[in-house]
This record gives structure tokens, sequence and C-alpha cells, in this order.
């Protein structure tokens, strides 16, 4: 494979329109013969870079040079790869003005006077770096956004302090259900050992193993509250899922060690209703996923 890049100038104005039926016409021909890359275009100059198989490669520059609609086609760089820059991309497209540009650290004002074929040229060094920070843009628009609960950050100065003591309020309270989650284990311990340590040695009736039953779910849940704890002070997920997850286990666990036989019928009923609710709740949000 190869990677070739090369500036050129735009012949004519290009509004919005024109740049999305070029674009439209870039992602064809390059979907087509496994091309990827990504198109600049600033200050009336096109940056286009090209990826894959070489002579797909050359015989598309070949027909760009020849496109009318530019002048000035200059090769900035051309090398073989062993992997693609943008991999996911028939063809990524930045339209951006100069201050934009101007604003990526490290290249001061290069982009407000230097931003053309010749400039390019000129100048490769400042190549690498403006595809790493086009990349890392396009990544981050098809990356889901952070999500905080507390964030850390915020424009209100009291609103922050506030973020900041709930965090640690919500640490405390993750220390403490660890603490629970341990005396649970205990407790799991204990019931087993009572239910076999008594006649008939190490035999349990139908009744002991509910019961037993109910203090493993017990732990389980406290686990999985303790999980939803910490996702307040996690930026990474949304807490939906495991919320609906612990109350499905929580109505699951009052549905396994049920006394049917002196709960009244309604009960049951609208137990097994919110049970069958949250299943459903909890199958879309996966099936989303």
């Amino acid at each position: 494979m190869i990677r070739l890049i090369y500036a050129s100038t735009a012949l004519n104005e290009w509004g919005t329109e024109d740049l999305l039926k070029l674009l439209k016409e870039c992602r064809a021909h390059n979907s087509a013969k496994n091309i990827t890359g990504i198109l600049l275009f600033s200050n009336n100059t096109f940056l286009q870079v090209l990826e894959g198989d070489e002579a797909s490669v050359t015989s598309m520059f070949a027909l760009i040079e020849k496109d009318p609609r530019h002048s000035d086609v200059t090769i900035i760089e051309k090398q073989h790869i062993t992997e693609r820059s943008f991999p996911y991309w028939s063809m990524g497209f930045e339209s951006v003005d100069s201050n934009q540009l101007t604003n990526i650290p490290g290249f001061n004002n290069f982009f407000a006077k230097d931003f053309t074929p010749a400039g390019l040229a000129a100048n490769r060094n400042v190549i690498a770096p403006l595809l790493s920070h086009l990349r890392a843009k396009l990544i981050s628009q098809v990356t889901p956004e952070r999500h905080e609960e507390l964030p850390m950050q915020h424009e209100d100065p009291f609103i922050q302090v506030l973020h900041r003591t709930i965090r640690i309020g919500v640490k405390f309270l993750a220390l403490l259900m660890v603490v629970v989650i341990l005396f649970g284990i205990v407790d799991v311990v204990y019931v087993i050992y009572e239910k076999i340590a008594q006649p008939p040695v190490m035999l349990m009736t139908i009744n002991d193993m509910l019961e037993t039953f109910g203090a493993f779910l017990a732990v389980l849940i406290a686990i999985e509250i303790f999980l939803n704890i910490t996702l307040y002070i996690r930026s990474d997920v949304i807490p939906v899922k495991l919320v609906v997850a612990t109350a499905l286990m929580a109505i699951s666990r009052k549905v396994i060690v049920f006394d049917y036989k002196s709960l009244p019928a309604e009960y049951v009923s609208a137990s097994a209703l919110v049970l069958l609710a949250l299943g459903v709740t909890y199958w879309l949000i996966q099936k989303k996923e």
C-alpha cells in the first residue's frame, strides 16, 4: 500500500453544495477501489490524502490531475505504508477556515499565509501533525460523547464545589457498600452452615434452599448497587442499563423467595407485570446496543 498526499488550488468559488457533490463523487470512486483517506478544503486550497493499493491510488491520482475544477496539483508526499491512517473513511472531509487551522497547537500562523500547494510542498514537516489532528477529529465525530453525572468542570464554581462534595460522598457510600457485601458473604456462609448443621445433617429442604438463594441474591444485588454507585464518578458509561438490571435482579429475588400460599393473587400479578416490564426494557436496551 501507499499513501499519496497532494494539494491543489480550486478554480472558481466552491460553495457548500459544490463540496458535498465532490465528496459524494470521491466516496463513490474510492469505495469501488478500496481507497481511503481525507479531503481538507481551506483558503481555496484542497489537501487530499489517498491510501490504498499502489496501482489503485496511482490510477485514481491520474484522473484527479486531469480534473478541470482545480489547478497547481502538487504531490506533497508519496510513501509506502504498512497500515492506513484513515482506514474507516472512504473519504473523510473537513472544510475549515484559516482561523480554525491557526488554532491547532504548534502551527502558529502557518495556515493563514502558507496553506497553498507551494507552501505545503515547502513545509512538509507540518503534514504529519496536521494529519494526526484531522484523524483525531474524525474519530471524535464517530465516538459516543462522554457522559458524566457529576462533572468536575462546570461554568458555575458553586455547582462545581457541590459536585466535588457529592463525589466524596459517593466514594464513601461505595466503601460502605463494600463492607455490606463482605457482611453479606459472611451471612451466606452462616446460612449454609446453619441449614446443613441442623438435623438431618448435611441435608437441605426446599425452603432451606430458597432461603439460601435469597442470601446469595442479596449479595449479588449489593454488588449491583455498588456498581451503580461508582457509575456516578465514571465518564465512560450511561447507567441506564445497569440500573434496569439491578431492578430486574431485585424483583427476580422477590419472586424466587415468594411464599405463594400466603400472598394475595393481586400482589403476585403486580410483581409479574413489573418483572415483565423490566425484562422487556432490558431487552430493548440490549438490542439497541
